[in-house]
């Protein structure tokens, strides 16, 4: 069984017992999550799809921890300006562990 859900602007494939990494969510470590922006759960044929979200859907995780990505270094240059600017950005995350899907 899987579903596909939605967190932090971004859509997610999961199913039980995968770990994945989201935006930062307002959990502490160790802590039950409840994701019920669901937008597909699948059971082998029996396909639901829901528009926007399946009603009565919901994904059950637990907080693993959280952490910040890997940075990433930003350059901006304009040649024959005597124009260089160079910054860095570190993305906060949540990782999530999922214990459950229920349709």
């Amino acid at each position: 069984m899987h579903a596909v859900i939605q967190t932090g602007g971004k859509q997610y494939r999961v199913a039980q017992g995968d770990k994945l990494r989201v935006e930062r969510l307002d959990a502490a470590e160790g802590e039950q999550v409840d994701l019920s922006e669901v937008l597909l759960v699948s059971d082998g044929d029996d396909v639901k799809v829901g528009t926007p979200r399946v009603d009565g859907a919901s994904v059950q995780a637990r907080v693993v921890t959280h952490g910040r990505g890997k940075k990433i270094e930003i350059m901006k240059f304009r040649r024959r300006k005597h124009h260089q600017k160079r910054t860095g950005h570190r993305q906060n995350y949540t990782e999530l562990e999922i214990t459950g899907i229920s349709a």
